[in-house]
């Protein structure tokens, strides 16, 4: 098996966002563990462990999204070494959820970090918040 680069896989991560806010979690999915440590802090302040658990949190939180989503990430640190990675920064969306009748914009502040295994990058942890407004 060919390894992945680092930066394959960023471009990855970034696509698996755009498709995330838009309904579609198959594409994170690709990209996160499905057994062993992972976990998640999520926006609305709870957390989730658990590889599997982290994963079916991720594909059941897609699905509450709309499919008229855009995203970007705005990236304040990015950085890998050997089989471990990291971004921080922000991730800037227009989203519409649920029952909502219209997009609104969310920003939230990430941080995602990221390991290698057998030669594939994977997501492993990621904190996403909603900051305080001032």
């Amino acid at each position: 098996m060919a390894e992945t680069t680092f930066e394959t896989f960023w471009t990855d991560r970034t696509q698996a966002a755009q498709a995330f806010v838009r309904g579609d979690g198959g594409k994170l999915d690709a990209l996160v563990p499905h057994d062993g440590n992972a976990s998640f802090h999520t926006p609305r302040g709870d957390t989730v462990v658990g590889a599997p658990n982290v994963a079916s949190r991720y594909l059941s939180d897609a699905k509450s999204f709309h499919s008229n989503g855009t995203t970007q990430l705005e990236v304040i640190q990015r950085a890998y070494d050997g089989d471990l990675g990291f971004w921080t920064g922000f991730q800037i969306a227009q989203v519409q959820i649920g029952d909502a009748s219209r997009a609104i914009e969310m920003r939230i502040r990430v941080t995602e970090v990221f390991r290698k295994f057998d030669g594939e990058w994977r997501l492993i942890h990621r904190h996403a918040d909603i900051p305080p407004t001032s």
